[in-house]
């Protein structure tokens, strides 16, 4: 789960860490009132989306303080397009201002659960406010990824890897150690996946503030964190996918043509993959879980063909928890309800697979069966491209 730019400082700046005095506004009429706070002669308006890029798109403005309104009302309510929101781009629906403040160093600082070795990992880099990546690759030099196990606290030597690269001086020193343990914390205690501060600063009188952040939180543990939940902005989030997430179905659009419906995060990523090694793209990814019924079977069908991209649906279940003759029968309610008009071919192996495809073929519909996973991608892709 994604959040704004400036809930991710209010969540920082309750952790401990340094962050611009600022103001979100829905609506321009706020603006006067709401900006008596602010104690500047610039102002910085940043539009609020779930999109990196937003300087170079002209969602981010340094502005007198006399010029806020104008410049808001310009930005307020229009769609931006960065080359992270696509070409569609997106309406920003409300934005940030903050004070500006004097810029003398920028640095990069992230604190992430880094999958590949099943650890904390903190990245810090003498460059801020670019892409990390392209640093990674031209640059590598620059960046100290420093690793640990999931702990309490992050040892001295652990924190003096970490801004050992920043060149700062005692004071300086002190402030980022503090502000590490804060994100360290923040990540641990909320089950966040990703803490992003770019730039992390040093401003005109020597202390470190988080100019810019960004903050991802892990959707299988928002249970336990309500007050993170009510953070969430479905505004910048697919309508498919959320009527999805109401099912209980694990959905996310993609831009091919096949269709998928799936059984398992790892299974359903093997199903796009060969789709693709048969010369064809998937349509989404969709986990329908361990233990679909025929309503949610029916659901996932209805998302699936809300898509007028897909020519064809792949269906692969493996029958563990999930018998595969109920599966067959939603599967076939599904079809007559949708009145599915595109090919569509099902595999069926675990609990009960020979009754689930008996229950398929006597169906009398136009419903393609397969033998295994490799005969299943063959045939929808074969069927599509005719």
């Amino acid at each position: 789960m994604n959040i704004h730019e400036h809930q991710a400082k209010e969540l920082l700046k309750e952790f401990g860490a340094p962050i611009p005095k600022g103001v979100v506004i829905y609506d321009v009429n706020e603006i006067k009132e709401k900006i008596k706070i602010l104690n500047s002669e610039s102002l910085v308006i940043k539009a609020q989306i779930h999109a990196g890029g937003r300087g170079k798109a002209g969602g981010i403005k340094l502005v007198k303080n006399k010029d806020v309104l104008k410049e808001a009302s310009n930005m307020l309510g229009k769609i931006l397009i960065t080359p992270q929101t696509g070409s569609k781009g997106k309406k920003v629906n409300r934005l940030y201002i903050e004070e500006a403040t004097k810029i003398e160093k920028e640095f990069y600082l992230s604190c992430l659960v880094d999958r590949a070795s099943s650890k904390i990992a903190i990245i810090s880099c003498t460059e801020g406010g670019v892409d990390i990546e392209k640093i990674a690759k031209e640059n590598p030099e620059k960046i100290i990824t420093t690793r640990f196990d999931l702990k309490d606290k992050i040892t001295e030597h652990d924190l003096q890897n970490i801004i050992k690269i920043f060149n700062l001086n005692e004071g300086q020193k002190k402030q980022a150690k503090n502000l590490i343990n804060s994100i360290f914390r923040l990540l641990v205690e909320n089950d966040a996946s990703l803490i992003e501060i770019n730039p992390l600063i040093v401003m005109e009188n020597g202390n470190l503030c988080c100019l810019d952040a960004k903050v991802n939180f892990d959707d299988n543990a928002m249970f336990k964190h309500p007050h993170i939940l009510k953070l969430r902005d479905l505004n910048e989030e697919n309508p498919t996918e959320i009527e999805a997430s109401k099912h209980g179905l694990a959905y996310i659009k993609l831009n091919g043509s096949i269709g998928c419906m799936v059984n398992g995060a790892g299974l359903a990523m093997a199903t796009m993959d060969i789709i693709k090694l048969y010369g064809q793209e998937p349509a989404n990814f969709l986990d329908v879980g361990g233990g679909a019924s025929r309503e949610k079977v029916t659901a996932a069908f209805k998302i699936i063909l809300s898509d007028k991209n897909v020519k064809g649906i792949l269906i692969n279940i493996f029958g563990g928890i999930m018998r595969c003759d109920v599966l067959a029968k939603g599967v076939v309610e599904a079809v007559k309800e949708t009145k599915l008009n595109v090919p569509l071919v099902v595999r069926l192996a675990g609990t009960n697979f020979i009754e689930g495809k008996k229950i398929l073929n006597q169906s009398n519909l136009k419903i393609l069966s397969a033998n295994d996973l490799n005969d299943a991608a063959k045939k929808i892709v074969e069927a599509v491209n005719k």
